[in-house]
């Protein structure tokens, strides 16, 4: 049956006339009046909740992605849990702690490995987490042999693949396998301050995610302590930025325990960093900077219950420049947070315009994340959503 192009509402009298309804009729399905249907089928009341779509197309027995006019493609949950359940495969061999090669394959050099760390650190940050799925399992095979032939070698690289591993095991809402990875990190790290310094960046944020702020309060400010140059100036800006990072993770754990004064302070301790560094660098893949700093501020503030104040911070944030040379993956983060500010001021319609920025920014960041889908509902559960966010929410299933 033809029709694209057509707005919702042209489709529903196509197929309304197809299965054979009056008008009539289908408002009787729909325990709704026969004006009522009309209107929808000449465009003046727009179908704009998940819910309505929902109804008609039950009436209409056809899938709501019809009324839409899309092909709607659902998200390969199964591949990811596939994936997930590889790389817990590979986080499972202790061959590391046994000296003996971790699983079948080529001892690759040092510096070779670096390189292979590097592209999956950079997938990540564009949020292409599929593909990052597929490569983790592969790359942490690698690095534990790396390790075992050579641990001075190869211990730099093994830290960054359980980094780059705990990081998306985070999005992908499994944060308990992700806080296997981080502590495998850290272990891996013993020794090298600067190395255990970015393996505790994720171990906060895992700890965070765990819902254990308290502690993930403690790691981080004994982390970012025990690195911190006795004079600033002093620090070079790789020491500079993972300390910082470290008092944001501090600061935004202190935000979960509603710590104000100790989420400001450290903010402000780590925004003083933050101005030496300055922004548009990526040391220990933190992406460190004033920028960053203050949009911590909006997700602290969000979790303090200040909304009003992070809708501020957001709004004064992205307007930078600095804003666009953040890694997709950060932007697309931050503005998850932004729609829950603008849902928490009653503002569904900011909250739905920050969302299809995120799509637009990195598409994966809503179609992987629980949390996101959270928003999602929400949002669409509101008056006259957005058709396209609704096109989304019905694309994962969310209602």
């Amino acid at each position: 049956m033809g029709g694209e192009g057509l707005p919702p509402g042209r489709r529903v009298a196509q197929w309304r006339v197809r299965r054979g309804l009056t008008q009539q009729l289908l408002a009787d399905r729909l325990g709704k009046s026969k004006s009522w249907v009309d209107k929808v089928e000449r465009g003046v009341r727009a179908l704009d909740k998940v819910s309505t779509l929902q109804e008609l197309a039950a009436a209409l027995r056809v899938d709501a992605s019809v009324l839409l006019g899309r092909d709607i493609q659902p998200v390969e949950v199964t591949e990811r849990v596939e994936g997930v359940e590889r790389i817990r495969a590979a986080l499972s061999t202790y061959d590391v702690a046994l000296g003996k090669p971790a699983g079948g394959g080529p001892v690759l050099p040092a510096d070779r490995l670096s390189l292979d760390v590097a592209h999956v650190w950079i997938t990540f940050q564009y949020a292409r987490y599929p593909q990052v799925l597929t490569l983790v399992p592969g790359l942490l095979a690698a690095a534990q042999r790396a390790h075992a032939d050579d641990q001075v070698s190869g211990r730099a690289v093994l830290v960054e693949a359980y980094r780059v591993t705990a990081s998306l095991l985070v999005k992908l809402g499994e944060g308990e396998l992700g806080w296997l990875a981080a502590d495998r990190a850290v272990t891996a790290a013993s020794g090298e301050p600067l190395l255990l310094a970015a393996a505790c960046v994720q171990l906060g944020e895992v700890l965070r995610a765990c819902g254990r702020a308290g502690a993930a309060k403690s790691v981080a400010l004994a982390a970012a302590y025990r690195i911190a140059p006795a004079d600033p100036d002093d620090g070079s800006p790789a020491e500079l930025s993972l300390c910082g990072t470290l008092l944001v993770q501090a600061a935004l754990a202190a935000a979960c325990l509603g710590d104000h004064r100790a989420a400001a302070d450290l903010l402000d301790e780590a925004a003083d960093l933050a101005a030496r560094v300055g922004d548009g660098h990526d040391h220990h893949r933190t992406a460190f900077g004033p920028t960053v700093v203050d949009l911590a501020r909006a997700a602290a503030a969000v979790e303090l219950g200040a909304a009003r104040d992070a809708v501020a911070w957001h709004e004064k944030t992205v307007r930078r420049n600095a804003w666009r040379w953040l890694p997709p993956e950060h932007r697309a983060a931050h503005l998850l947070d932004a729609a829950q500010a603008y849902l928490r001021t009653d503002d569904p319609r900011g909250a739905g315009r920050v969302l299809l920025d995120a799509e637009r920014t990195a598409p994966a960041e809503l179609r992987h994340r629980p949390a996101a889908r959270q928003v999602i509902a929400q949002v669409t559960r509101a008056p006259h959503a957005p058709a396209t966010l609704i096109h989304l929410a019905l694309t994962l299933g969310v209602t």
